[in-house]
């Protein structure tokens, strides 16, 4: 696989507790210098904040983050009014939004939320219709019209228009929706849960739809969220061990699987500002080094 030779950044995959200090948490990570803070959205979760809610008010304490929902809970957010979101908190944010979308999953609580229930088929036409009615509603025109199975527009007029080019990053695995997002998307944000070899195979299909499609690979985002834990101890696996390990492992999904960006998350106060001051710097350092 290609190293496409973008910088690295690095951020923190906030859980949205409402019992946690999530704004302080926010602060602290631009304080240390990471690049973004990404936060799972399942309203259907109890213990959790809103995650659009919590994505305003992140804009407003924060001045350099940057931050997206990974990944928008598509079937129980009309992607017209999404739009409509995203393009305002990049307004308010001064351009430091992105959009991340998954097709949905968790079915059952999605319906129980008066969300539709849908066949994977379907839930891939559903994400393909959403990303060209976003794009309508970030153009700033008027009159517009989409009509398609899930979603329609029947002369909506768009506004306010983002202040910078908001990415679309698809959160998904399946062959047709990796081809989806070779095609239309701007990134790719899987989450790396053991084995790495989903990596490779996904990468590829969107390589190829995109070269297909008349895209450059290169253009497509590859974002990581990587789960695991910083230790002073021995490797116990993937993403268990030293910080020596981490910067390998790493480096080597960055200049090995071409991915650009981490959304780390770990259990343990003394693993934000481990990663944040011992694994990001060092994985900048390695992959340069690498890149000769």
């Amino acid at each position: 696989m290609p190293d496409y030779g973008r910088d690295v950044t690095f951020g923190y995959f906030l859980i949205p507790n409402a019992a946690d200090p999530l704004l302080d948490s926010a602060r602290e990570i631009e304080a240390r210098g990471l690049d973004w803070i990404g936060i799972q959205d399942h309203p259907y979760q109890r213990r959790f904040v809103d995650t659009w809610t919590l994505l305003g008010a992140i804009a407003a304490v924060t001045t350099r983050v940057g931050f997206f929902p990974d990944v928008a809970n598509l079937p129980l957010r009309p992607p017209a009014l999404m739009a409509k979101a995203a393009a305002s908190l990049d307004v308010l944010s001064g351009g430091r939004f992105e959009l991340a979308l998954g097709a949905g999953s968790f079915w059952d609580a999605i319906e129980a939320y008066g969300g539709p229930r849908r066949e994977p088929r379907d839930a891939l036409a559903a994400l393909q219709e959403a990303i060209q009615v976003i794009h309508l509603i970030w153009s700033g025109e008027r009159n517009l019209r989409f009509e398609g199975a899930h979603y329609r527009l029947a002369g909506a007029h768009s506004g306010p228009v983002p202040v910078h080019p908001i990415g679309i990053w698809l959160g998904v695995y399946g062959p047709r929706a990796l081809r989806l997002a070779g095609r239309l998307a701007d990134g790719w944000v899987p989450s790396l849960r053991g084995e790495t070899s989903f990596l490779r195979d996904g990468a590829a299909r969107i390589d190829d739809a995109a070269a297909a499609a008349g895209r450059d690979p290169a253009d497509i985002r590859r974002v990581l969220n990587v789960n695991g834990q910083i230790t002073d101890g021995g490797r116990m696996g993937l993403l268990r061990g030293p910080v020596e390990q981490w910067v390998d492992e790493l480096t080597d999904l960055a200049v090995g699987y071409g991915f650009d960006t981490f959304m780390f998350w770990g259990d343990g106060e003394d693993q934000l500002p481990r990663f944040a001051e011992e694994v990001a710097p060092a994985v900048r350092a390695q992959v340069a080094a690498e890149r000769g």
